[in-house]
């Protein structure tokens, strides 16, 4: 019947029936309304049953005072059960969730995001009263979980429901102010078959910020057996969740950089002093002090500045700098290699120390923004910033990408990141990452130059986050075929010399997710080609026996295929200043091969497509290490002095040929050239907080693998965004969201079983069943007998 009405009377009946009741049971939730509303009606049938059989005794004998009250106890008795579940329709929080990971109660980390609201928060659910069939009934659970919202939140949260086709004003406002509009669904009813125009989408609003969430964004569709859509909510508590913590944070980063700060700050300047510093950095270190002072009144007591010269008392600070964080003298040019000492540190009591780089320009508004960037990362709930560096061919513009398979593209990855960061692209080409950034990203590099190459060992040097995805070899899908061929990224005498090594083979697993592949089958003299879903062992499928479960990073994650991968070695993990954390492994029946032919081959190996190696065993696809590292760049000369030397070398020359030049011309020159003043800043060991990802894989998170797996899967397949989403938070120092993202309400991945198994399990199922049969038979049988020896001895009797 509920079909029959909007889905507001629908909650209200569905909350009646003792269908929709169970369901709440068969999920693993156990609601003390569920439990009531079923003792209630057990309660109120047998009081009737009570009272009829009461009645049969005295249904002759006329009305008296004794049945009336009969007729009224029995009345009031129904009355106050129905009441009772009125009264408890409201209260919603005495419930157990029995489910692994209590995938139905709102988790910790929800309830900690709510926690810091500083200002009165607004979620508003757009849901209009005529809508799609399969989307109706997922609205009453949307609301029972906002509810549960505002429950925690208590008065700093209100959550709303609204119909924008009852009210214009609340249409325009939501089209014009927020971008919500109306999406047409084509459906039918009994009545008609056309498009209906209806929202169903969620706003959250903090301040002068705000997300909206569409159905996109808050269900899942999968195709059913019958050929129908399974629709069903995705993950509706890390959508709300991820737009709370988005909301609070752009919030934060529009205010007071100290204002969630509960420690005082030291900046600490390390300079030389004026005579031997450059003129450049004599204005920029005139510049810091003006800069402390601008921000002291916003501090209110949490900044503190210390400047010191290294080189005083001896220089027994220059040489305890050198041992604590590698920094040494620096130089401005090749040419005048005069030494000075110009390093900021940013300290934060209990926290490793955090360096402020040096920015590109040498200007004060420069150092400015060097400075509040590196004080924002040492602020919890400021919006993080992602520096994102992908091959030339991945930088193409969306207009110029005919398809996903085209070169790399992580358009997918730049989405999901950019729910919960900002991301910048960046080629490295200046030898500097950008100032502001909290974790440098390199997806698939490829022929890195030695400015990009000391661009990403400073940063880590520095203490910071860099999460790496390479491999020696690249993939290829043009025409429909299959292309590997090696692959440069320039790293591999970085990676070696911080104690990881890429092996130049590829892993394959017999444990592996599947890949259309067209296969020729003849039919008679005839050969037809066509497209099977075949097992594909160059897709490791990595289950939770390959995972790290201790980590938060591969905790909830459960499974992962990890396309064309290569292994491992760590000789890292012999360095005892540093922490090696393994992610992800491949089974142990797995093997390796250099063969660049990875189109498989299922007539001549049937099994597998490819033939296997008699050496097997697991693989190590993708590792943290963490701690001390010490420069590449150490002892060498800096890529960035080289090429301004060999600049300026160039620009004298052509001075010397130009004789007509001006007097004002020559000052302009000479004052340009006093900016373009390159200072080495190299830092020759990191701090502890440095930490470095790798995996194996060039393409993984790519469009076109994902588009391949999930093909394969015949659905929507996302878990590598959330192995790197993962990643980034953890790296982030944000790990909140990292526990509620694998909390699918889905059915869960089996783990992987080989045909026999599944036969075996299925007659297993079979046989259970009809030997249960045999039991009951027996066991009536055994009844049968003992009545008939029963009668019997009455007979004789």
């Amino acid at each position: 019947l509920t079909t029959l009405f909007s889905h507001q009377s629908a909650a209200f009946l569905q909350a009646l029936g003792t269908g929709s009741r169970f369901d709440a049971i068969t999920r693993g939730v156990i609601d003390i309304r569920d439990i009531v509303y079923y003792v209630s009606l057990c309660a109120v049938f047998l009081s009737l049953n009570l009272y009829m059989l009461e009645k049969s005794r005295w249904a002759q004998k006329g009305s008296s005072r004794r049945h009336q009250l009969w007729q009224w106890g029995t009345a009031l008795f129904i009355v106050n059960m129905v009441l009772l579940n009125l009264w408890l329709s409201r209260i919603d929080t005495i419930r157990v969730d029995l489910t692994e990971g209590n995938i139905y109660t709102l988790s910790d980390a929800s309830k900690q995001y709510l926690q810091h609201l500083q200002e009165p928060l607004l979620i508003r659910g757009y849901f209009s009263a005529k809508t799609h069939p399969l989307l109706e009934p997922l609205i009453p659970q949307l609301k029972d979980l906002l509810k549960e919202y505002q429950a925690v939140a208590n008065r700093q949260l209100r959550v709303e429901f609204v119909d924008p086709h009852t009210d214009q004003a609340l249409e325009q406002e939501a089209a014009e102010k927020y971008g919500i509009r109306p999406l047409p669904f084509r459906m039918a009813d009994r009545y008609q078959s056309g498009v209906v125009n209806s929202y169903f989408d969620i706003l959250i609003a903090y301040g002068d910020q705000y997300e909206k969430l569409s159905y996109e964004d808050l269900i899942a569709i999968k195709p059913a057996n019958s050929g129908a859509l399974d629709v069903s909510l995705k993950n509706p508590e890390y959508a709300i969740t991820r737009a709370i913590r988005k909301v609070l944070n752009a919030y934060q980063s529009g205010g007071n950089v100290f204002a969630n700060l509960d420690q005082t700050i030291t900046l600490h300047g390390y300079f030389s002093a004026d005579n031997k510093l450059p003129q450049p950095l004599q204005r920029l270190k005139k510049s810091l002090h003006q800069i402390v002072e601008e921000l002291q009144p916003q501090a209110r007591g949490k900044l503190k500045a210390e400047f010191v010269d290294p080189d005083d008392n001896g220089g027994k600070l220059a040489r305890q700098l050198q041992k604590d964080y590698g920094f040494s003298p620096q130089i401005a040019s090749l040419l005048n290699p005069k030494p000075f000492w110009f390093y900021m540190l940013l300290e934060k009591p209990g926290e490793a120390p955090i360096s402020i780089p040096l920015p590109q320009q040498l200007d004060a508004a420069s150092l400015k923004k060097s400075v509040i960037a590196t004080l924002q990362r040492l602020s919890p709930g400021y919006l993080k910033t992602i520096t994102l560096v992908t091959p030339k061919d991945a930088q193409t513009s969306p207009f110029m990408m005919a398809s996903a398979m085209q070169g790399k593209q992580f358009a997918a990855l730049k989405k999901v990141l950019q729910e919960n960061a900002r991301i910048v692209e960046n080629d490295l080409k200046t030898g500097q990452v950008p100032a502001d950034t909290d974790l440098l990203l390199v997806l698939s590099p490829h022929k890195l130059d030695d400015k990009q190459l000391f661009a990403i060992d400073q940063f880590l040097m520095q203490g910071g986050s860099v999460v790496m995805t390479t491999s020696p070899f690249d993939v290829d899908l043009q025409g429909g075929s299959l292309l590997a061929k090696p692959y440069q990224s320039g790293l591999q005498k970085w990676l070696k010399f911080q104690g990881i090594e890429i092996k130049n083979t590829m892993v394959l697993d017999p444990q592996n997710a599947a890949l259309p592949v067209p296969v020729t089958r003849q039919v008679g003299p005839i050969a037809i080609r066509e497209i099977q879903m075949m097992p594909y062992p160059h897709f490791p499928d990595i289950r939770e026996s390959g995972m790290n479960q201790h980590h938060p990073v591969t905790a909830s994650l459960r499974q992962l295929s990890l396309n064309w991968a290569s292994p491992i070695t760590l000789t890292a993990s012999k360095d005892t200043t540093r922490k090696v954390t393994t992610l992800l492994y491949s089974s142990a029946q797995s093997w390796t091969s250099d063969k660049l032919n990875i189109v498989p081959d299922y007539q001549r190996y049937p099994q597998y497509g490819f033939q296997p190696s008699d050496s097997r065993g697991k693989q190590l696809l993708a590792a943290i290490i963490q701690g001390r590292f010490t420069s590449y760049f150490k002892g060498k000369t800096s890529p960035l002095l080289a090429k301004a030397d060999k600049t300026d070398k160039t620009d004298k020359a052509g001075k010397k040929d130009d004789n007509n030049e001006q007097q004002s011309d020559k000052n302009t020159n000479k004052s340009k050239s006093a900016d373009k003043t390159v200072v080495s800043s190299m830092i020759e060991q990191s701090s502890d907080s440095a930490r470095l990802v790798i995996i194996a894989s060039n393409s993984f998170a790519s469009d076109m693998m994902l588009s391949l797996a999930s093909q394969g899967m015949d659905s929507e397949y996302t878990r590598p965004l959330e192995f790197i989403q993962n990643i980034v938070d953890w790296a982030l120092d944000d790990a909140g969201l990292v526990a509620i993202r694998g909390r699918n309400q889905l059915s869960r991945t089996l783990a992987p079983m080989t045909q026999q198994s599944k036969k075996t399990f299925e007659y297993s199922n079979y046989a259970l069943a009809l030997f249960g049969l045999f039991l009951i038979w027996l066991w009536r049988r055994h009844n049968a007998r003992k009545k008939q020896h029963y009668y019997q001895q009455l007979l004789a009797k």
